[in-house]
């Protein structure tokens, strides 16, 4: 029978090395001298490489058999490491928001799931710069540090307030639906994806629409999300995680009326 790593102790390695590794690099101005871009033009610095080579050991000594995917890692590799993940995979994003990191802007996070069998088994999302961490495990509800995170305290909330809108990576006609009658009160768009699903988690936000998202992006997120009682999909109505390294739309509510409603919005 396979047994979960503890969460504490995933929370607290995720903590300590982003204390370590990110936070004395963000509060320096070379962070944005350190940085270089990607083939896909996003931007790469040197937390983002110090971050994921510190959880790659640590998880390695820790947890052996459990294979390790992170973003920084080239496409063929993550391939590679999906293929042979009978025993685990971790999928690790060492710092969602890096534009915002290298920037100074404090909207970034470390994201850690694991996945076994199919499913999102654990996940930690750690916003080191409010020192907040999101966590959850299957079946056992998800957290905002010791605070449980439970969205049916907003289950009778039929109306959309508040919109997290990532315009950029949406098809250029759906964005313009938006633009020209938008469904609720006021619009954010912040720049890390995790964070953003662990907002509507938090109900920080009523619903979120994202055009493309990769595994990394988006997978512990989704775990969060779901234990603490939200819904997603992609826009053609699918669950988001589906375990592929292929980019995934991303519709997300904090309850079922709220969801129905942005979704037929969305695609109709």
């Amino acid at each position: 029978m396979f047994e979960l790593p503890n969460l504490k102790q995933l929370i607290d390695i995720v903590r300590l090395a982003a204390k370590n590794e990110l936070l004395p690099r963000f509060h320096s101005h070379a962070r944005r001298i350190n940085s270089d871009k990607k083939s896909d033009h996003s931007l790469i610095t040197e937390a983002d490489l110090a971050m994921q080579k510190t959880l790659h050991e640590k998880f390695s000594s820790h947890w052996p058999k459990i294979t390790f995917l992170g973003e920084e890692m080239p496409k063929s590799q993550q391939e590679a490491v999906l293929a042979d993940s009978a025993e685990g995979v971790w999928v690790v994003d060492p710092i969602d928001g890096t534009s915002n990191y290298s920037l100074g802007i404090p909207y970034y996070a470390v994201s850690v799931a694991l996945v076994k069998e199919d499913k999102i088994q654990l996940a930690v999302v750690y916003d080191p710069s409010r020192d907040e961490c999101f966590s959850a495990q299957i079946d056992q509800g998800a957290c905002l540090n010791d605070i449980r995170l439970e969205l049916s305290d907003v289950s009778e909330v039929n109306e959309i307030l508040t919109a997290l809108v990532d315009f950029k990576r949406l098809a250029p006609e759906l964005a313009q639906k938006i633009i020209a009658a938008p469904p609720y009160q006021s619009q954010r768009s912040f720049g890390s994806v995790a964070l953003d699903w662990c907002w509507i988690a938090a109900a920080r936000g009523d619903v979120n629409v994202h055009g493309k998202q990769n595994l990394w992006d988006y997978c512990a997120g989704a775990l969060i999300l779901s234990e603490a009682g939200g819904i997603n999909s992609t826009l053609e109505g699918e669950p988001v995680f589906n375990g592929s390294l292929n980019p995934r739309s991303a519709v997300l509510a904090i309850n079922e009326a709220v969801y129905r409603r942005w979704y037929e919005f969305l695609t109709c």
